[in-house]
């Protein structure tokens, strides 16, 4: 029992202890000014002058007083009783007289509370006009009662009045009802207020009770294929269901991986087929990934209702923490990204909570949901790499690669972002900027070098542009503003994209072909290749991914699948009269090899990395030396 002690009155013992319930009602406590006066004002005590008379001296005010029937007492300002009527004496089994000297804190359970405790004091010390709490009592012949304690002032100002209602009924039909308000009537489980409000409580006693594991743990779960089970078997066979988990659930949490040392466990529905088992003063991640595993183990035998033999999984967000500094709904965020994992990792399954797996997880919604306001911010730029002929070692053209410098993350290469701008659309406005900014400095780069053969310029193209957007009309407008020649205008579509066309991408393809764009499959050889469809499309140009050029690397180690495979590609795409590129060339080794085989043009390190525009003017000057060939592979 706590309480405070100011020099002045003492902290009550217990006399009459209380019996503490966490999960019923909790203690009321009301201060403040009373709403109708029991007695008229008098004026104080003049300096000096005994004090007032009691107002229950001899006469009407003690008559009334001994014959109510409401428990009464009343207390000097030191809390101490100076007379109890026989009704607070049959309240507590005892003779009124008795009692005088006694604490009425002791009486009836006021320093139980820390709240309570100092709200009496106040009312004591004249700070307060009423104090009106419900507090738990203990009869000497041992059943136990509910009460209403209110503490006022007298006039007077040197006593004050205690009384005590008796509302035990009052209190366990609230208690009934707040339960059927607090469980799941299906599964008979707390539900999802009850959970929050555990939760919550949970958190609290954690952070400032010191004695402690101060942690807390989180299995959330959900069943899989559950809509299958009340769309076919109907809802009154899923909700049996539901009962059945719910009781299995239960007794893991009576399991000892489910208890915890000091705190509790709770089992809770929280809607639908979402069950959520809460663990106090966890003892470590071991202890939740055995729950988790426990309740996987128990869900796994199948289920047998009215003669349906049932078989359901569950997948289950783990969560375990330090209670400091957690909050519900940042311990409910994390179970929740945790059992998305889960499910996308294959279901049935439990998955731990990774603080740098939810730190990608952010970092990839934050760039997504700044994609489109960075291209009107223009926090986008390009880089060209050159795409040199491998005969005669010139830079024939060049591939723009869109970079995003980010002013939290830094400059960040394509595949950090391009498939987000794919998801959320974004692609499409990005895509236009890269493909007009890359045509306006391929059309620089002409009229800078007049008498020179112009360098085309490559652009990668997502399938999405062409289905979300008019990519013909604006590839036919950004090359009229340019002045570009479509023929030094290159898209390059990955070949997954190309070999799945039809409708209206296959028709948009054709068409750009006609206007005199060429057409590049990116990647090719990593995707399903249909030879016999890649005939029929309006494609110029292959490129052979870097997959095979990498077995190219040594003559002394080289792999003849790699080059049997290359050189069997090259063949077929001349026979079609296309042009073969060979990405990821990084020495000279493989740059000679891949020109013996036939390969028209190359792309990688051995020419250059990606460049800003104004790097690129050096690279048409002529073809690198063997030296500088050397150093840079």
């Amino acid at each position: 029992m706590s309480g405070h002690s100011d020099g002045t009155s003492r902290a009550p013992g217990a006399t009459l202890p209380a019996v503490t319930e966490g999960d019923e009602a909790a203690n009321e406590c009301e201060g403040g000014a009373p709403t109708g006066a029991e007695y008229s004002a008098a004026p104080d005590d003049a300096p000096g002058t005994a004090p007032a008379p009691l107002l229950v001296s001899p006469g009407g005010y003690r008559a009334a007083f001994e014959a109510a029937r409401l428990p009464m007492a009343v207390l000097g300002r030191d809390g101490l009783v100076t007379a109890a009527n026989p009704a607070f004496g049959e309240l507590l089994g005892k003779d009124p007289r008795a009692l005088v000297a006694a604490s009425a804190a002791d009486l009836t359970d006021l320093g139980g509370d820390p709240h309570i405790w100092t709200a009496y004091r106040d009312v004591l010390a004249g700070r307060s006009d009423r104090l009106r709490c419900t507090r738990r009592l203990k009869h000497p012949e041992g059943h136990s009662l509910w009460a209403e304690v209110s503490v006022e002032p007298l006039p007077g100002g040197d006593h004050v009045l205690l009384s005590v209602t008796d509302v035990s009924d009052r209190h366990d039909l609230q208690a009934r009802l707040r339960h059927l308000q607090m469980h799941d009537p299906v599964t008979r489980l707390p539900n999802r207020a009850l959970f929050f409000e555990r939760l919550a409580a949970a958190l609290e006693s954690a952070t400032y009770d010191r004695g402690g594991t101060g942690r807390i743990g989180l299995c959330y779960l959900d069943l899989d294929g559950f809509k299958a089970v009340n769309d076919t078997l109907g809802h009154r066979v899923g909700d049996r269901l539901l009962g059945a988990v719910a009781q299995r659930l239960a007794r893991c949490g009576d399991h000892p991986a489910g208890r915890a040392g000091r705190g509790g466990q709770l089992v809770a529905r929280l809607g639908g087929d979402e069950f959520a088992l809460l663990v106090e003063d966890s003892t470590g991640t071991e202890q939740l990934a055995d729950l988790a595993q426990s309740v996987l183990d128990a869900l796994q035998r199948p289920f047998d209702l009215a003669g349906q033999r049932l078989s359901v999984s569950a997948s289950i967000g783990v969560v375990e923490r330090a209670a400091a500094g957690t909050t519900a709904t940042g311990l409910m965020q994390a179970a929740d990204t945790t059992l998305y994992w889960a499910k996308a990792d294959g279901k049935a399954r439990w998955t731990l909570f990774d603080p740098e797996r939810n730190a990608h997880r952010m970092t990839r919604q934050a760039l997504s949901s700044t994609l489109r306001p960075a291209v009107d911010r223009g926090e986008f730029t390009l880089e060209y790499q050159p795409l040199v002929g491998l005969g005669d070692g010139r830079a024939q053209g060049v591939e723009a690669l869109v970079r995003w410098r980010h002013p939290q993350f830094g400059t960040l290469p394509p595949n950090r972002f391009i498939g987000l701008a794919e998801e959320n659309g974004a692609i499409v406005e990005l895509g236009r900027w890269v493909l007009e900014r890359a045509c306006h400095q391929a059309r620089a780069w002409q009229l800078a070098r007049p008498g020179e053969p112009p360098l085309f310029v490559s652009v990668n193209v997502a399938v999405r542009q062409v289905w979300d957007s008019d990519l013909v009309a604006d590839v036919a407008g950004i090359l009229a503003e340019t002045g570009l020649a479509p023929g030094l205008l290159q898209l390059e579509l990955t070949e997954s994209a190309v070999m799945g066309s039809a409708g209206r991408p296959l028709q948009a393809l054709q068409a750009l072909s006609d206007m005199g764009v060429r057409i590049a499959i990116d990647d090719f050889g990593t995707g399903y290749s249909n030879l016999a469809y890649l005939s029929r499309l309006p494609v110029s140009v292959l490129k052979l991914d870097g997959s095979f050029v990498r077995g190219f690397r040594s003559e002394e180690h080289p792999n003849p699948a790699d080059e049997t495979i290359v050189e069997a590609l090259v063949a077929l795409a001349h026979r079609l009269g296309l042009t073969v590129t060979a990405e990821c060339v990084e020495n000279a080794e493989q740059a000679a090899r891949l020109r013996r085989i036939g390969c028209d043009t190359g792309q990688g390190w051995l020419y250059s990395r990606p460049l800003p525009a104004d790097r690129v003017p050096a690279l048409l000057a002529g073809p690198p030396s063997n030296e500088e060939e050397g150093n840079r592979g």
